[in-house]
This record gives structure tokens, sequence and C-alpha cells, in this order.
């Protein structure tokens, strides 16, 4: 449990909110790739930390992020021909490049330089990983772009399922770095099997334990944390545990513990207060790695299927999320198809913002506690004048991965030698 005013510094990232602030001192994705795929196409609406966006693709191919109201009266740029080097807004055909230069002002004269003394908001750009990303910080502060865990270099394959959610960013994080949830709320989808080690089928995806109980260790980093959800496993339980271990990359990245064929991670990024960006990625070797549409279709995440035009989901509490009823009293556990949408229905029906003061928390949120420790104490730095959490020296070191693996009971988990899954 925590104090409304600490869950209102957890969340709230609008204008000049602390959590948003210090967020902005990182590189973020702003949206995929194939959303502006094509030079002089349509423009793209993005919205992050309550700011509006625009996002186009120039007519040399290169990628521009702007706020989205045009600096003359505000209307918006996402509906301007984008054309010959830059984005033309309908209404006055003020023409802007991916810099934010005025480089056309037809309806002012040209002697009254008011072109040359315009300059719109426009952010630093990067594409790595099928995302867009871009710095929305101070100049002086921006970092060097770092690839990411879940993207290392350019020979893996990142596959990724994207949603917008209407809910705050951290009861989404706080999901993902839940263990114990998925042996009940994924029960059906996350089956328990007497295999070796956890498995990826067409279907399912197979776990060598039953235990639901799992005992959580939790070790803390600069870059966030980590933690083991520790299970008794079907095979040799007197002699072996069941280790899985999940990292927490601040601010809003969860690497998953991996399956036989390839690596999990999710990143969630704040829109707004009330609404995320909730990206689920698979990444690892391309001849292991499921491609787009297979994992979409997997997830049951596929827009014109699952989600509308604009990644929301057509699954919403009004619909009681295409629950099947029939199914549960066939034995499915949730009757709720596609696990993401399981963990998406639990989220939106906690409220739009959790009330954590409310709460009773447990030994199996020790996670959730450590995750909200740690991003306070973050918070409390960076308001004194210290980096923000996982930058510069405080970054996620390279060899830190998740894993999961049945292991002696005499090994620490915290010394188990361990790898990303990038080849059978």
């Amino acid at each position: 449990m925590i104090s409304e005013s600490e869950n209102k510094l957890l969340c709230q990232v609008e204008h000049q909110a602390p959590m948003g602030q210090m967020m902005r001192r990182h590189w973020v994705p702003v949206c995929l790739i194939e959303e502006v795929a094509e030079a002089d196409g349509t423009p793209v609406r993005a919205r992050l930390f309550g700011e509006d966006l625009v996002v186009f693709r120039d007519t040399e191919g290169q990628v521009g992020v702007m706020n989205e109201r045009c600096p003359h009266r505000g209307a918006s740029l996402a509906l301007g021909r984008n054309e010959e080097g830059g984005l033309r807004c309908l209404y006055h055909g003020w023409k802007l490049n991916i810099s934010g230069q005025v480089t056309e002002m037809p309806s002012e004269p040209e002697a009254s330089g008011l072109a040359q003394k315009v300059q719109h908001t426009a952010y630093p750009v990067k594409e790595w990983g099928g995302m867009v990303w871009s710095y929305m910080g101070p100049a002086d502060s921006q970092p060097e772009f770092t690839p990411p865990p879940w993207a290392p270099n350019t020979e893996v394959r990142v596959t990724i399922a994207k949603a917008i959610l209407p809910v705050n960013w951290a009861q989404i994080l706080e999901g993902a770095i839940d263990s114990a949830h998925s042996s009940s709320l994924h029960s059906s989808d996350m089956v328990p099997a007497r295999v070796n080690s956890a498995e990826a089928n067409t279907d399912t995806w197979l776990r060598p334990s039953t235990d639901k109980a799992p005992r959580l260790q939790v070790q803390l980093g600069d870059y966030g944390f980590r933690y083991a959800a520790i299970r008794r496993p079907i095979f040799n339980a007197q002699t072996h545990d069941y280790v899985r271990t999940t990292v927490f990359v601040a601010p809003w990245t969860v690497l998953i513990p991996p399956n036989n064929l390839y690596n999990i991670a999710n990143v969630n990024v704040p829109v707004d207060d009330q609404n995320t960006a909730f990206y689920f990625i698979a990444w690892g070797h391309p001849a292991q790695t499921p491609e787009n549409e297979t994992w979409r279709k997997f997830l049951r995440q596929q827009i014109g299927v699952d989600l509308d035009a604009n990644y929301r989901p057509l699954r919403n509490i009004d619909n009681r999320f295409w629950q099947d009823r029939q199914a549960m009293k066939a034995g499915n556990f949730t009757g709720i198809k596609g696990f993401p949408n399981q963990d998406i229905a639990m989220w939106i029906t906690m409220g739009a913002m959790a009330d954590r003061t409310q709460e009773r928390l447990g030994a199996s949120d020790l996670a959730v506690v450590e995750f909200r420790k740690q991003m306070l104490s973050a918070l409390h730095a960076f308001e004194q004048g210290q980096p923000a959490i996982g930058t510069g020296d405080l970054s996620i070191p390279k060899e830190v991965c998740s894993f999961q693996s049945i292991i002696p009971k005499t090994t620490d988990w915290r010394q188990f030698s361990t790898q990303p899954i990038t080849v059978s």
C-alpha cells in the first residue's frame, strides 16, 4: 500500500509532472516503423506524456517527430500534405521540415522575414528495432541512443504487437513483473506439463511446474532490478527448483522469461496519465522467432480483428472482453482468448489509474512493492539533481537478461550463468 500522494507521483506523467520529466531523459518509442514506412506517406498522430505529436517520413526517407499543432494557428499537421521535404498545413499553407523549420509561408509577404523567426517544436529521431524513437527532454541532457536489450543488434528478429490501452502505465508494468498471476490468470495458455523446460508451440506455452505460489527474491540494480520466482518443478522437486527471472529495466521495460525458442519483452510507454502504448515483443534468431502477423495472431492482437485502426482493443468492459462463459464451464479458466487480453481485462477493470491506497498486498507482491519503492526513490534523487534512473552509468549491463531454468537447490540463481535465446 502507498499513499495517495505517492500514487500520483508514480503515475502522473503530463506537463511538469516529475515522473514524466524523468522519463523524458530517455529515448522513448513513439510508434512502429511500419506506421510511417512510406516516404511522403500519410502522417501519423502520436501522443506521449500528454503531448500531441505528428510523425511522418519525408521525401528523402527521413522521419520527423514534432508537435502536432501548427505554430501558426494550431491546426493539426496530421491532416497536412506530406510533400517535397516537409509537412504543409492545410489552413494557410505553412510548410515545416523534420527539424521544425518553416520552409514556406505563402500567407505572409516574403519580405516580412517571419519564416526565419519561427522554430516549431521537433525532436531528435532514431529508427531501431522496428520502432521510431525520439528524445523529448532538454537538449543539454540528451544521451546517446543505445540499443535496448530486446534489440541488441540488427541480426536478431524483433516482432512487435502494439495496443493503446485506457489505463495508466504503472499498473501495466506492475502486471508484467507480477509472476504469481500467470499460474491463475494464464493457466489455460501457460500450461503445466511434464517437460524439462518452458516450451512454446503454436497454441500454448508449456511450463514444468504446477506450483501456483512462487517464492520471490529480488536483486536490485542501478538500472532497475531483477527478481526470481522460484517454484517446485514437476521433476526432481527434492533436489531442484524451477526458477523464472524477470528483469525490470527502468523506466518502462520488462524482460520476461523466455521459452525454448525466443525471448520476450514488453514496453509500456505513457501516452498520458490514463492511457498507455503497450508493446509486446518477441525477439531472437530469425529461424525461431515468429513474424509479425503470426505473433499478433497468436496473441489475438491483430488490427481489424482484435484492434481498431488506431490500435485500440475491440474487447472492452461493455462487451465483457468477449468472454466465453461456456468455455469456462468446459474448463478454460478465464474464457478470454489471448493471454495479453486476459491481462488487459484485469488492468482496465482496476480503473484508469488504480487506487493503490486500498490494496492488501502479500508475499507474492514483492516485485510490485520493490518497483514502487525504487521508482519513487529514483524520482526523489532526480529532483535532487541526480541522473535519471537507467541512463548513462546507470544503464542496464549487457550481461543482464531474463531466464527460466530448472537448477539445483544448491545453486544461487543470482550466480547462474545464462544468456538470451539467440540460436537453436
